[in-house]
């Protein structure tokens, strides 16, 4: 596994009181390749580690995979990075099963154009949508909004990358009956680290995401809601806004998206019937 962060010499400024010389951490940002059986399949930025599960969770994302042992094997080996002799294993090498379904050609050439942001750059819906074998739609879960309030600072307190380098998106998998934590992980695009959460779930072989809860440190996009449409997972809470096209998949899809949870309020934009608000009662008050 390469480098996760990486120290820089830099000059400390603040208006009218001088400059001093230090040195920061910066998040590491590198190519990843991944490939199918020899053959590059599409190539994503990311901070490296957690590589195995960054592969899996963009084959469930895609349609391409829904079932662990469609996964039969992945080597890490040396590729393009950060030059010199050093191997910084930036190519993965997966062999899928006869049954996963791979993208046609010129479809495997986008992914290699969109691959710093997922699939942004589709046009609607309808070109980017693919037969999600794990629909959210008949998760019966609630949550209470109070867990979910609870769930940006749990997030933050697993950043330890963030703590130190400032550079980093992150996604958590919560128990949505307990609150309980069940995965973090760190990433520069956001994409990646929500691939990175759904490829462990889908190495631990616990797809669908039942009654389950994916928060994210910043905003809910089109691409994050198709990752978690195709998990399985029920409900989707983000710190900043969603998109437009976030908002119409969530609700075609049957996802509870949340928005712009912030201290104890928040947005739900889909299907609230999965978020119980229960009103205080005054003590003394009549019922």
């Amino acid at each position: 596994m390469g480098r996760i962060t990486a120290r820089w010499p830099i000059t400390k400024m603040a208006v009218a009181q001088g400059s001093t010389d230090r040195v920061d951490v910066l998040a590491v940002e590198e190519p990843l390749e991944i490939r199918v059986g020899g053959s590059p399949l599409v190539v994503t930025m990311r901070t490296p580690g957690n590589d195995v599960d960054l592969a899996a969770g963009f084959f469930v994302s895609e349609g391409i995979v829904s079932r662990r042992e469609q996964v039969v094997s992945a080597i890490a080996c040396g590729g393009p990075g950060t030059g010199g002799s050093e191997n910084t294993y930036n190519v993965l090498d997966v062999v899928l099963a006869p049954d996963a379904v791979l993208p046609a050609r010129d479809r495997a050439r986008a992914f290699t154009m969109t691959s710093a942001c997922g699939v942004c750059g589709k046009a609607s819906i309808d070109a980017v949508s693919t037969v999600a074998p794990f629909g959210p739609v008949a998760d019966s879960v609630t949550v209470t909004a109070e867990t979910l309030a609870a769930l940006p600072d749990a997030l933050r307190a697993g950043q330890t990358v963030f703590a130190k380098t400032g550079g980093l998106h992150a996604a958590a998998l919560f128990d949505a009956d307990s609150g309980d934590l069940l995965v973090l992980r760190e990433d520069v695009g956001r994409h990646n680290a929500v691939d990175k959460v759904i490829g462990w779930a889908f190495r631990d072989d616990r797809l669908p995401l039942r009654r389950t809860v994916l928060a994210v440190s910043g905003r809910a996009s089109f691409e994050l809601v198709q990752k978690a449409v195709m998990a399985g997972i029920p409900i989707l809470a983000a710190v900043s806004a969603p998109s437009s096209l976030a908002v119409e998949l969530a609700k075609d899809s049957g996802l509870s998206l949340v928005g712009f949870l912030r201290g104890t309020t928040m947005n739900v934009y889909t299907h609230p019937h999965r978020v119980a608000n229960p009103v205080a009662v005054t003590p003394g008050a009549a019922s």
